[in-house]
């Protein structure tokens, strides 16, 4: 490029740059956000209830068992880090567990700003000593120029897990048991897999249980290790 040329768009060949990185940035930082879930739960946790026994209520819709299991797999895991145990087989536990997994999705449209590259022309430059440097198009130095909107579609999915815990202990007879513990989370974005969000809707669930009644708290974990992020 001429001298002249070179000298005058130095600063927006820096800028550009400046703006890829930042993009790039802002690229890896999308890729890797964490995992974040909602939690509302409240409780009413009987001070005894270390060591019980616990059991699960069979859901009404029986058309995805072993997806139930599979979610009640990772109930019983955080129950029985908190001292709780499986009822033998057959037997129904103190606390009877109610786990209930849903999905939906809706199409989600907003507008997004949209930025042209634009060419400017140069004209012909004589220096101080009398030389004489020809014009040309360049990039426009100010940066892309903002030209509109466009409508932006995608497709976002909300992810939900119900979790009862129900005391049978003291309960009259022909009376349902009291619910001791509820909880429902929430996980909201673009991945349409519930089997792989639900994981981490207990996790959430769990987190600081039995918790606070009627606090709604947001849970995050690491996207790529999956740890849970601490506030």
């Amino acid at each position: 490029m001429y001298p002249f040329l070179m000298t005058r768009f130095m600063p927006f060949c820096l800028s550009l740059r400046s703006w890829l990185a930042l993009a790039v940035v802002a690229l890896l930082t999308a890729c890797a956000s964490p995992i974040t879930t909602r939690v509302t739960s409240f409780n009413q946790w009987p001070a005894d209830a270390a060591g019980s026994t616990f059991s699960y209520i069979t859901p009404v819709d029986t058309t995805r068992q072993l997806e139930q299991a599979t979610y009640e797999g990772h109930v019983q895991a955080e129950l029985e880090k908190r001292g709780l145990r499986l009822a033998p087989p057959g037997q129904v536990g103190r606390l009877q567990v109610d786990v209930a997994a849903s999905s939906r999705s809706e199409e989600k449209t907003w507008m997004q700003p949209v930025y042209q590259d634009n060419m400017v022309f140069v004209p012909p430059y004589r220096d101080a000593a009398g030389r004489l440097y020809g014009g040309g198009w360049v990039p426009d130095p100010f940066g892309p120029r903002y030209v509109g909107d466009r409508p932006v579609s995608m497709t976002l999915y909300t992810h939900s897990l119900r979790l009862r815990l129900l005391d049978t202990q003291g309960t009259p007879p022909g009376k349902p048991p009291r619910t001791v513990f509820e909880s429902r989370a929430f996980y909201e974005g673009g991945s349409s897999d519930l089997p792989l969000v639900v994981p981490y809707l207990v996790r959430a669930v769990f987190d600081d249980f039995p918790g606070q009644n009627g606090q709604v708290r947001v849970v995050k974990f690491d996207s790529k290790t999956g740890a849970l992020i601490k506030k």
